[in-house]
């Protein structure tokens, strides 16, 4: 199934492919970037595209996350998913709000799953924090998760055959 959607949009162009695949929760840049890498483009086209997709939706996430999540998790279907996702969230807040803004930033930055752009304004709408503040931390997280993911897209010594 991820394969055919994977095919589809490389078919509508790679740099679509890199923005929309960027905007999907859970994949975000961290799919974005492996897949721009393994259609042969340049790191200077797919980390501005994969940036940007992953960026665009974290305002709306800021101020209107917990309302759709809360929305979702009332549809039969997606109500387990809902209420373990939360449960994920609500065991990472501890990590967060020790360290705020920079337990933010880490907790988009680091590419493991479950953390990404999109959990970190979920996790900053729960704590309340200022939007302004938010969405820098997770802007900052966002563009050391795209270094990180071209680095291990490339090996640590192709990085260098970039420049």
């Amino acid at each position: 199934m991820f394969q055919s959607l994977f095919d589809w949009l490389l078919g509508a162009g790679r740099e679509l492919a890199v923005l929309i695949i960027s905007m999907v929760p859970l994949v975000e840049l961290r799919g974005a970037v492996p897949l721009g890498v393994a259609a042969g483009m340049p790191w200077y086209e797919v980390m501005p595209l994969a940036y940007l997709g992953n960026v665009i939706p974290i305002p709306f996430v800021l101020f209107f996350g917990e309302k759709v999540l809360d929305w979702v998790g009332t549809l039969k279907p997606f109500t387990r998913f809902v209420h373990n996702y939360k449960a994920k969230l609500e065991s990472k807040k501890d990590q967060v709000t020790k360290y705020a803004r920079i337990g933010l930033f880490l907790f988009v930055a680091v590419p493991l799953p479950g953390t990404g752009a999109w959990s970190g304004a979920l996790i900053a709408t729960l704590l309340e924090m200022p939007k302004g503040k938010a969405m820098l931390s997770i802007t900052a997280g966002v563009i050391a998760a795209g270094i990180i993911m071209l680095i291990a897209s490339n090996g640590v010594l192709g990085v260098f055959k970039l420049f």
